[in-house]
This record gives structure tokens, C-alpha cells and sequence, in this order.
């Protein structure tokens, strides 16, 4: 492959591991309706397409579920309510992380992560937890119109960083990074420490502009730096 000039990285499940706070705002949430809490793990399954979408599948407890607006809007008060409350509490940085980004960024390579996340949510998190200074840019889901696996957040981090979506490469975790990744016009990476809505990795093997599937960020780093090494 030829070495991108710039990597765009997602956070839920590429960078942390964010499922145990989100599940304890999900479930806070769904005991405000008067459910009883989920397991961490199926709610773990639910996360991906973004916040909102979140929201529905967890007060409907399915996956393709949709609640009527007027439950979604009292939900979705709760959920970020209670999210303020524990996000950054239990989430963990994933092994190898913080090496690839420095390997990254020691390449001279421009990061940018690119998340469905709240921007409300996204600075603080990066913050807390030591991750902030390695990117050039953050886009999160306030700051574009559609999330992934729309390619638009793709596509603002590219304007912002002044590069070609040709000369830039997506890290994630899910179909949803590389469905984004294919309809910019990039290549993805995807990394087997994330969620992926419940489904294997695996079974995209063979897509175009799948460049691999690797164990964390820092095989993905040493993956791409390869071609850089005399």
C-alpha cells in the first residue's frame, strides 16, 4: 500500500474502551422509564452509529429499534445528563494506543479523530484521559451533518487538515468506519478491540479498500510505517 499522509482515527472502541459508561448512562437512563438495566455487553452491541441512534436501541432494547420522538427527546435529556455524570469514570484507554500514536506522529504523519461522539462528550474524554494533544483536529457528530457510515466527517477532517481523501487512511472498529472510508474515497484499517454492533470483524475480510484488520492501533501503526523503514 502506499503510506497515507494523514490518519483519521475513530474513538469508541479504536482509542477506549467507552462501553461501561455509556452503559451506566443507559441503563440510569432506562431506570428514569422504569426498565430494568441491560448488560453491559448487549448494550456494547448498540454502540456505533452515534448517540442518538444509542438512545433509541437502548430504551427499545433491539438493535433496528425506534422509539416515538417524544420518548427519544425525554431520553436523550437523561442520557447526557447522566453521561456528564460518568463519562471519563470507568472508560480505559486500550493497549498499544498511546504507542501507535506516537509511533504516528513521530512518522510525521497528521492525525485527526473522527468520531460520532458528541462534541460535548468527545473534548473532555480526550482530555481526561492524556489523549487530546496527539490530534491536529477533532470532528465529532455536531460537527457535520450526517454520521458515519456517512463519509461527511471523513471529509470535514480532510478539508480541515488540507489533504485528499485519496492521501488519507481510516482506523476504526466497525463496518461503520469503513462504509465511511469506501464512500470517501479512502482506505481503511480496522482494529479488533471495538464493538462492531455485535458483528465479527471478519466477515468484511476481502472488501475494497480494506487494507487489513490488526490486533490494536499499535500493529496498525507498525502496519502502516512498515513501507517508511529502510
Amino acid at each position: 500500500m502506499v503510506p497515507p499522509l494523514t490518519i483519521l482515527i475513530d474513538l469508541d472502541g479504536t482509542l477506549m474502551d467507552t462501553v461501561p459508561d455509556l452503559a451506566a448512562a443507559a441503563n440510569r437512563m432506562r431506570r428514569d422509564f422504569g426498565l430494568p438495566p441491560l448488560p453491559v455487553r448487549r448494550i456494547g452491541r448498540y454502540v456505533g452509529k452515534g448517540t442518538g441512534i444509542l438512545i433509541h436501541r437502548t430504551l427499545s432494547d433491539d438493535l433496528d429499534g425506534r422509539v416515538d420522538e417524544r420518548t427519544f427527546l425525554k431520553g436523550r435529556e437523561s442520557f447526557n445528563r447522566h453521561y456528564h455524570e460518568v463519562n471519563g469514570r470507568e472508560t480505559a484507554v486500550f493497549e498499544g494506543v498511546r504507542d501507535g500514536l506516537r509511533a504516528l506522529a513521530g512518522a510525521g504523519l497528521k492525525l485527526a479523530c473522527v468520531t460520532n461522539k458528541p462534541r460535548e462528550f468527545t473534548l473532555p474524554l480526550l482530555e481526561r484521559l492524556g489523549l487530546s494533544g496527539w490530534f491536529a483536529q477533532v470532528v465529532t457528530g455536531d460537527d457535520v451533518k450526517a454520521l458515519k457510515p456517512d463519509p461527511a466527517p471523513l471529509l470535514e477532517a480532510c478539508r480541515r487538515l488540507g489533504c485528499r481523501p485519496s492521501e488519507a487512511l481510516m482506523i476504526g472498529d466497525s463496518a461503520n468506519d469503513l462504509r465511511a472510508a469506501q464512500a470517501a474515497g479512502m482506505t481503511a484499517l480496522l482494529v479488533e478491540t471495538g464493538y462492531n454492533e455485535g458483528a465479527p470483524l471478519a466477515s468484511l475480510e476481502g472488501e475494497a479498500g480494506l487494507e487489513g484488520i490488526v490486533a490494536t492501533l499499535r500493529d496498525a501503526a507498525d502496519r502502516l510505517l512498515a513501507p517508511r523503514k529502510p
